[in-house]
């Protein structure tokens, strides 16, 4: 792991420069994030822009969950499983990929999922797939959630503004281990990323202060 790591640093070095070139970043409440021990980092996903912006603006190196076709793409491949990236295959049960997820946030690792399962088209959040209160109910860390703003207006070259808004991480102690925990948790993650993301709107309605305090 300290390979992904060290990937990690130079990532944010080169990818992450060339992210900040190209797209005016804001990035709010990103002290919330825990530095250490497990946990799972839950995400809205409009465009392929969003892995490297919150790759870039977390606050700790993460394991993130890609589609298997993502991981089969030449390069592409490579390059993400080199960041410690997760493979999955969506629309059917994957024992291998989740006993992975579990076992990144029981080594104290960040897991980094895009919620909704895929990205959404129309610029609004979706719903929440219960992938990350799984993980989270089962190994008993805690969910922080964050929402993307703007990236589904970004194309490379138009500098359309992007931010990030990071929410209080979030306890699921008292719900049971299986479907209607799962189910329960989900929602409340749900309420928390569309909460951040609507909160962003208004933030970029008022020119994006440099300093803001995103809801909880």
């Amino acid at each position: 792991m300290k390979s992904v790591d060290a990937v990690w640093q130079v990532g944010r070095l080169t990818i992450g420069s060339l992210v900040r070139l190209l797209t005016p970043l804001r990035n709010y409440g990103s002290e919330r994030v825990p530095r250490t021990g497990g946990i799972v980092l839950a995400f809205n996903h409009f465009h392929w822009v969003d892995p490297p912006v919150f790759g870039l603006l977390s606050p700790r190196a993460m394991r993130f969950v890609a589609k298997v076709e993502a991981h089969r793409i030449a390069g592409l491949g490579q390059l993400i499983r080199s960041f410690g990236t997760i493979s999955v295959r969506r629309g059917e049960s994957d024992r291998e990929a989740v006993r992975l997820m579990r076992e990144a946030v029981r080594q104290g690792h960040a897991l980094g999922l895009f919620v909704e399962g895929t990205r959404q088209l129309a610029g609004v959040p979706g719903q929440v797939q219960p992938g990350a209160a799984m993980v989270a109910l089962q190994e008993g860390v805690p969910v922080v959630p964050a929402a993307i703003y703007g990236s589904h207006q970004w194309k490379p070259g138009n500098f359309h503004p992007i931010s990030v808004a990071w929410g209080e991480p979030m306890h699921f102690d008292g719900l049971p281990k299986g479907a209607k925990g799962y189910r329960e948790a989900s929602a409340e993650v749900q309420r928390r990323i569309h909460a951040l993301h609507d909160w962003l709107g208004e933030m970029h309605e008022l020119g994006r202060p440099k300093h803001a305090t995103p809801p909880a």
